[in-house]
Formats: structure tokens, C-alpha cells, sequence
């Protein structure tokens, strides 16, 4: 897996799972069962954000249940090295942010940081900076070909897909180098969220799960 100083220890697993959900809505009436329905739909790297009120709450709910439903909650758009020691706090995993942000890997203590970045620059600055794998965003707009390209100079970096990727287009990501790719609304729909509709999330993870297993 990836380089950086945090090392890959802390994303053991992402490798064979190849997918990470991301909770992108403004309610969640239960985090538990949220991540009970996208582990029994075949996801089990969840990523709550910063741009849900109240995250960290149900962070907190999600990491009581974390270690009986075998799932991995982490918190992204993490912007600020206080939300990054919040979050840990808080019970996350591994910690997600948009862009390079310096700062993040020491104030994480050991946590893992998937850090967005977009250029190839970016990509080596993430690194150096402690970035246990880099995030491509948006990877939609450059496409499966470009990880190819990164794989070139980068060989050993761990990328990761993520914005506009979907059932239809991730598994060329996969097959192209990354890592892992970020499922959305595709899969945690906000309005089925909202609702409590537990068996929709459940199918859609179950969907977008079997489109990457071929």
C-alpha cells in the first residue's frame, strides 16, 4: 500500500474492501443503523463529514458500533487541525480531507489522513506531509486514464478516486490503480438518509458493490 510517514498500518483492509461511503447529507436519524445497512450491503469504510451538523455526535454513535459490525468510520473535509483532533476524539479512524492541508498528519497522532489533492504536485506534497494515501478529487473530471498516468511517477503512493464516481465508471478507476474509490449520493442518497430508509441504503450499497466485483 501507500508511503507517507503515518505509514498504511492504519488503512489495512481499504485494499480488499475498495470502497469507501461517503455521508454527505444535512440529517442523519441514526448512525448506527446507517452504518449497519451500508455494512450489510458490502461497505464497510464509512466516512461521515464535516458539512453534516453535529458530526461529531454521529461519529460518536457510529464508533460505538464500529468494531461489532467490522466497519471502519472515519470523518472527512477536515479543514482545520482542531477538527482533525475532534474527530479523533470523537472516535474516527481515519480522517479525510479535500485539499493539502499542512498541519493535519501531526494534529491526527497517528491516525490516518487520506488527503486530497489533484495535480501531481499536490499528490507529492500530500506525502510529504504525512498523507497515508491521496485522494483524487475530482477524479471524474480527469478519468480512469489519469491514474494511470499518477501510477507512473508514483508507483507506490495509494490513490484514491473520488467525485463523480459511480457504479458505472469505478470499477475503471479500480482497474487503472486506485486503491479505493469514494461512493456519495449514489449510495447514501440524503433524502433516503433522512427518511431512515435503512433497506435502500442496504440495496444501493449492495449495487454499487457487486458493479466493482465484475
Amino acid at each position: 500500500m501507500s508511503s507517507g510517514p503515518n505509514g498504511s498500518d492504519g488503512l489495512d483492509g481499504l485494499a480488499r474492501d475498495r470502497v469507501i461511503a461517503v455521508v454527505r447529507t444535512p440529517f442523519i436519524p441514526d448512525a448506527a443503523e446507517l452504518c449497519a445497512a451500508l455494512v450489510a450491503g458490502g461497505i464497510r469504510w464509512i466516512e461521515f463529514t464535516y458539512t453534516t451538523p453535529g458530526v461529531e455526535l454521529h461519529l460518536r454513535r457510529a464508533a460505538e458500533v464500529a468494531d461489532g459490525l467490522g466497519c471502519r468510520v472515519g470523518v472527512g473535509t477536515v479543514l482545520t487541525a482542531e477538527q482533525a483532533r475532534r474527530g479523533v476524539a470523537a472516535g474516527a479512524q481515519y480522517l479525510v480531507t479535500p485539499g493539502v492541508r499542512a498541519g493535519l498528519a501531526d494534529a491526527a497522532g497517528g491516525v490516518p489522513v487520506v488527503m486530497g489533492a489533484l495535480t501531481p504536485s499536490e499528490v507529492a506534497t500530500a506525502v510529504d506531509l504525512g498523507a497515508a494515501a491521496v485522494k483524487i478529487f475530482p477524479a471524474r473530471a480527469f478519468g480512469a486514464g489519469y491514474f494511470r498516468d499518477l501510477r507512473g511517477p508514483y508507483p507506490d503512493v495509494s490513490l484514491v478516486a473520488s467525485g463523480g464516481v459511480n457504479a458505472g465508471n469505478a470499477a475503471d478507476f479500480l482497474a487503472a490503480g486506485a486503491l479505493a474509490v469514494c461512493a456519495g449520493s449514489e449510495v447514501v442518497a440524503p433524502a433516503v438518509v433522512a427518511a431512515g430508509g435503512w433497506s435502500g441504503v442496504e440495496l444501493r450499497a449492495r449495487e454499487f458493490v457487486a458493479a466493482i466485483a465484475g
